[in-house]
């Protein structure tokens, strides 16, 4: 998927008046793009359209529309967006209660390295986390996470010929159980790999 750019986006007014149908579409998207992994943690999966949509908010919010602030905007979350041969999310920790999460959080530092994905007989993809900025402490680890799966070739093959995903944690204190993704994530997961030649 390519990066985004000033061009791709709209101004303040245009997306005023276009947002309730873009965030209706990007609602609808968003929904065979998350997996709940136990009771108290998310994967959110993000694409050109998450990201277009994080962004356009962002600078909706902060009523940005100088162009540096724009290109650092960008800057931040292009990142974010596959690139073919990689899936990426947000991780989230969540917990209702503000002294339940403190105290889990305290317990899970290093969960975000322990997430991993499988296709179906290759070996587990563990999460490449917060490649931006460290998002951990000595006392506690962070409830957002964004993580990168790299898939090898024979991988994103076996995606694009049906081939079943599951997904997983291997932490001590929040252990989950291989699962295996609904069909419209793994459908749409799929489109974000470029098929590619194996040598």
């Amino acid at each position: 998927m390519s990066h985004l750019s000033r061009a791709d986006l709209w101004s303040l007014e245009e997306y005023s008046e276009l947002r309730p149908t873009f965030r209706a579409e990007v609602m609808a998207h968003k929904k065979h793009r998350q997996l709940s992994l136990g009771d108290h943690t998310r994967l959110y999966f993000e694409d050109r359209l998450t990201i277009k949509y994080q962004v356009q908010e962002m600078l909706r919010i902060e009523k940005v529309f100088e162009a540096h602030a724009i290109n650092e905007e960008l800057d931040a979350y292009n990142p974010l967006i596959p690139d073919g041969e990689n899936w990426k999310a947000t991780f989230m920790i969540e917990y209702d209660d503000p002294g339940v999460r403190d105290a889990q959080l305290a317990k899970m530092i290093g969960i975000e390295d322990k997430v991993w994905l499988r296709v179906e007989d290759c070996e587990p993809i563990f999460a490449i986390a917060d490649e931006d900025l460290d998002r951990e402490n000595s006392s506690k680890t962070s409830s957002v996470h964004f993580l990168r799966f790299q898939l090898t070739p024979v991988m994103i093959t076996a995606v694009h010929e049906g081939a079943t995903v599951n997904a997983g944690i291997e932490h001590s204190a929040y252990r989950v159980a291989s699962q295996e993704l609904p069909e419209l994530i793994r459908n749409s997961l799929a489109n974000d790999l470029q098929p590619g030649v194996i040598n």
